[in-house]
């Protein structure tokens, strides 16, 4: 495809970095060409200076020929201009903002086509506090990522000696664990995949597992494989920015909860936007003092949320060290977050992968629901929709070990009923069925496919498999 992006900044160059992997034509428009040299040096990718808002800088980055645009500039109203002009003025099919208001979203008259005509908005403070929360609510996942509108969640966690299924194979699951179904789809042991899981794969002490369940099944999967922490009550929040604040303005009712912020303006702000049970505290979250005055070592969860990596990194380390039972991270450098991952930072949270998934969505061929980045964009999860007929495509009416699958690569889910054959939402008389995934189990038209992907080269493979085709055979 042919893709511009505009705004060379973090989520710009994260987006840049994912698309240009994947073998798309990238132009990246920016007003800074020192940050544009950087990033072409760096990555196979075009740049083009200049304010993408001008109809002039735009036909340079070539978008009499492009296929989607990407406008994720620091200013919400740079991003909207430049859908508008983009659609109207050159016709591109797809447009997609990142919009930090929270009076755009999707399905606003505003965003439709009399409007500025923005096919999707991206709001990565809102995606990453999404993805807090369900940190917040299961603490003993690595990762808690939906498919099927809420259906079927992948959980990430690590394997504790004691639980269930740990020293256990695969194939002994359904007698472990004979309440939840599930399906396990990849084991990391010391960073590493295990090349080939079967049902002789035993489950080890510190393997980073990831299953697909049903969500309402969530619970008793993770105490498959660890024993169940006490659920959070006390939560301690380091920054109080746009996350912080999201954060803190969703969770604020339903937990203890303090927030420390450095800037005294900021504070007294954060005090008149959120409950009267929520304690602002103006101060540093790496002054030792402050955290063991405000008794850190009681809180079940601190979050640093800063928009400074070292001083989130500092502060997780310093409350870890006064007793704060869990602790994570936001990092927006993505060595720091590989560094400090799984040490004692139980969680580094990176913004800019958090929202790749969205766009992906847009980019994969055949018709992809959701897709979710996953062990830092090396490999990716993704729900597709099965169209056409057995003799249209490659999955309708086949069972799953008849589906020629690339090395790795599971089908962990189905969710049948979801839509019927018109692609319209099934009635409440027909509640969806979630499927786990058996060797026999058969795809059937409209089913909606959850596929676990190692490796982001198999994908294309993965996408042939969607399509439909009038000459399959």
């Amino acid at each position: 495809m042919n893709i511009i992006i505009v705004g060379a900044g973090r989520v710009g160059e994260s987006v840049a970095e994912s698309l240009v992997s994947e073998k798309n034509d990238i132009t990246l428009v920016d007003t800074d060409p020192a940050r544009l040299r950087v990033l072409q040096e760096r990555l196979d990718l075009r740049g083009v200076v200049g304010n993408a808002i001008q109809p002039s800088v735009l036909k340079d980055a070539g978008i009499e020929d492009a296929d989607m645009v990407i406008a994720c500039a620091p200013q919400d109203e740079t991003n909207l201009v430049v859908c508008k002009v983009a659609r109207h003025a050159y016709n591109v099919p797809t447009t997609i903002a990142r919009l930090r208001s929270p009076e755009f979203e999707d399905g606003s008259e505003l965003l439709d086509k009399a409007g500025f005509d923005v096919d999707r908005v991206i709001c990565p403070e809102q995606t990453v506090t999404a993805y807090i929360r369900k940190l917040i609510e299961y603490p003993e996942a690595l990762q808690v990522l939906e498919f099927a509108h809420g259906l079927v969640s992948l959980i990430a966690v690590r394997a504790v000696a004691g639980g269930p299924l740990v020293r256990h194979s695969l194939s002994e699951i359904p007698q472990l664990v004979p309440d939840a179904q599930m399906r396990i789809v990849a084991i990391y042991r010391q960073d590493a995949a295990i090349a080939e899981i079967s049902g002789e794969t035993r489950i080890e002490p510190g393997d980073e597992v990831f299953v697909l369940a049903a969500t309402e099944h969530i619970r008793s999967v993770l105490g498959a494989l660890r024993k169940m922490d006490r659920p959070v009550r006390r939560i301690m929040i380091a920054g109080g920015g746009k996350v912080g604040l999201r954060l803190a303005r969703e969770i604020g009712a339903d937990y203890q909860l303090k927030i420390i912020e450095t800037q005294r303006a900021r504070c007294e702000y954060l005090a008149t936007q959120l409950p009267g049970e929520v304690l602002v505290l103006q101060g540093d979250s790496t002054d030792e003092d402050l955290l063991g005055d405000e008794n850190v070592q009681d809180m079940d969860l601190f979050l640093a949320l800063t928009s400074d990596d070292e001083d989130n990194i500092m502060g997780c380390l310093l409350a870890k060290r006064l007793g704060a039972r869990r602790v994570m991270a936001v990092i927006n450098r993505r060595a720091y977050a590989d560094l400090v991952q799984g040490t004692q930072i139980d969680i580094a949270v990176s913004p800019s992968h958090t929202v790749i998934g969205e766009l992906l969505a847009y980019v994969r061929r055949g018709d992809v629901e959701a897709v979710h980045s996953l062990r830092r964009g090396a490999a990716e999860a993704l729900e597709a929709i099965v169209r056409g007929d057995a003799r249209t495509c490659r999955l309708a009416g086949r069972r799953i070990e008849e589906i020629e699958l690339p090395r790795g690569a599971q089908v962990g889910a189905i969710v049948r009923g979801l839509h019927d054959a018109d692609g319209r939402e099934a009635g409440d008389d027909a509640k969806p069925q979630v499927l786990i995934a058996h060797h026999d189990t058969v795809i059937l038209p409209n089913d909606h496919v959850i596929i676990f992907v190692p490796r982001k080269r198999m994908v294309r493979e993965i996408e042939k498999l969607f399509q439909v085709s009038a000459t399959f055979f």
